[in-house]
């Protein structure tokens, strides 16, 4: 930024001497010398308008590129801090709310340049140089204008802040959370539209929307109020000089400059309370990032650790082992789960049961490393904590009870698993999980899945799901709920097929309501239990 500083100075400053420059020409060519005594003054006010617009025009130039320069880092920046604590860490924040965090209260940080550093720097500048050139003029007018330049910060910035602070700092929440209310109403427009409750939630967002023009009038109003008082008090500064100098002897032109030139510093000065009502805004935006963003991973959110180490796969460890291990989410005093005991082999079908709000889905976050665990937790052989997240999530993966859909096609929802797959591989790992007749009468693999897997059925994008992750070749494959969203009928087919999908050498760990037929279990966990001894085996 220090080139956009250097010439917004500039600029504002040769604002400043065009006033003095043409205030001076005016009134000494009234007084008809020779046109020789007025041709400095007529070069210097064309070399100052010139400065004035190339200046001008540098600053923002430079300026908008540091400040998009910086936004680019600054929102990668954001995500990458992101990352480590999702999903786990963001379950309190609604996703139409980090969407707007991302993106708005993002933008707003990078004002911070722009309206508040530039126009404090270059008010200052400008202020103190405006002040140093009177003051060896008249220096009664000088000390004037310096003392209406103080009040002129203080009492804009105190009126600005009384009538606009508290609109500024809730501008920022009240976008989130009208952003977050659309994207409720838009994802769920057919069960709203089928229950006739769409009408209820179009009039809170219709009520939050006049709130958050309300907030926003009164941060324009707190603007108007800003522009009357700089207005204000430079009149008075031009008055108090006219007064101050009036019988000091100067002559006809110096005098009308140093009476004048108050009303070019004041157009300056008068961006100092717009700075402080920015600064505010962007503190709120700034602090709402930080909240989702915080620099610190909280509590219960897992962290490699700086001495984490990838060994080498014990071939004869199980893949996994879990001994009294307990998992509690972030802010939450009372752990989700407690006393869990089990041991995974290659080939196993272990089936965790318990009614909801037991801690299953806890658990499968535990197991892949977005919550943390107490207790003892290896993946073959060796400590979670001791391996980086990213090698413990190549051992085991997760299928959600809601998998995520691209809005793209088939290839490209299944190809992020493993880029280098052909497309036999692909149809291939669909028909291991029962979808290559579905997949031929959708067209094949180009076939578009739709937003959020929108125009295929529950079953249908578990299976692809399945399909997903066996691609990944995941050693074990936790499924939760994967009979959900379909039938009975349905859902014990799509049992079988996982589990003959995932072969001898794969270990499955099915999350479930719904009952697993016994020929495909080879242990149980029972969630309900407050303290789990080694399941046996079925």
């Amino acid at each position: 930024m220090a080139p956009a500083l250097t010439a917004g100075a500039l600029a504002a400053a040769a604002a400043v001497a065009l006033l003095a420059a043409s205030t001076w020409l005016i009134t000494r060519a009234a007084e008809q010398p020779p046109v020789l005594f007025l041709s400095m003054a007529v070069v210097a006010v064309r070399a100052f308008a010139l400065a004035r617009a190339v200046f001008r025009y540098l600053e923002r130039l430079a300026g908008h590129g540091a400040a998009f320069t910086q936004l680019s880092s600054l929102r990668v920046g954001v995500v990458a801090r992101i990352l480590p604590i999702a999903p786990a860490g963001l379950g309190a924040a609604a996703r139409g709310d980090v969407l707007s965090r991302l993106v708005r209260d993002v933008d707003d940080l990078a004002d911070f340049p722009l309206r508040v550093i530039a126009p404090l720097v270059t008010t200052a500048l400008v202020s103190v140089l405006s002040v140093a050139a009177v003051w060896f003029v008249a220096p009664s007018a000088a000390v004037a204008l310096a003392a209406w330049l103080v009040l002129s910060a203080i009492v804009g910035s105190a009126g600005t802040a009384a009538l606009a602070a508290r609109a500024e700092r809730h501008i920022a929440p009240l976008r989130g959370e009208l952003a977050d209310r659309v994207l409720e109403i838009i994802e769920n427009l057919d069960v709203l539209s089928a229950y006739g409750a769409l009408d209820e939630r179009m009039q809170a967002v219709r009520a939050l929307d006049a709130r958050l023009r309300r907030a926003s009038l009164r941060r324009f109003l707190g603007a108007g109020l800003q522009a009357a008082l700089a207005s204000l008090f430079g009149g008075a500064a031009v008055v108090s000089a006219l007064l101050l100098t009036a019988s000091a002897g100067l002559s006809g032109p110096v005098l009308a400059v140093v009476v004048l030139v108050p009303l070019a510093v004041f157009e300056v000065a008068g961006a100092v309370p717009a700075a402080l009502a920015s600064w505010r805004q962007v503190r709120a935006s700034a602090e709402r990032v930080a909240a989702v963003a915080p620099s610190v991973v909280p509590a219960g959110i897992p962290v490699d650790r700086p001495d984490a180490i990838s060994r080498p796969a014990d071939p004869l460890a199980p893949l996994l082992e879990l001994h009294d291990v307990a998992v509690t989410w972030p802010d939450e005093p009372v752990p989700a789960v407690s006393g869990v005991s089990v041991t995974v082999h290659a080939g196993d079908r272990l089936v965790v049961t318990g009614p909801s709000g037991v801690g299953k889905t806890s658990l499968a976050l535990a197991l892949v490393r977005f919550l943390e665990y107490r207790g003892c937790y290896r993946v073959q052989g060796v400590e979670a904590r001791d391996l980086p997240q990213a090698a413990v999530r190549r051992v085991v993966g997760l299928c959600e009870q809601d998998p995520w859909l691209f809005d793209n096609s088939i290839r490209q929802n299944l190809l992020f698993a493993r880029d280098t797959a052909t497309d036999d591989e692909l149809l291939a790992v669909l028909g291991r999980v029962g979808l290559a007749g579905w997949v031929a009468e959708r067209g094949g693999l180009d076939a578009r899945v739709g937003e959020r897997g929108a125009l295929v059925s529950g079953g249908q994008a578990q299976r692809i799901a399945v399909a997903r992750a066996l691609l990944a070749d995941f050693p074990v494959l936790v499924v939760d709920e994967p009979t959900a969203n379909v039938d009975a009928a349905q859902g014990e087919s799509l049992l079988r097929d996982i589990a003959a999908a995932a072969g001898t050498k794969r270990a499955v760990v099915f999350i479930s309501h719904a009952p697993v037929p016994p020929e495909l279990v080879t242990a149980r966990l029972d969630m309900a239990a407050a303290r789990h001894p080694l399941p046996a085996p079925v």
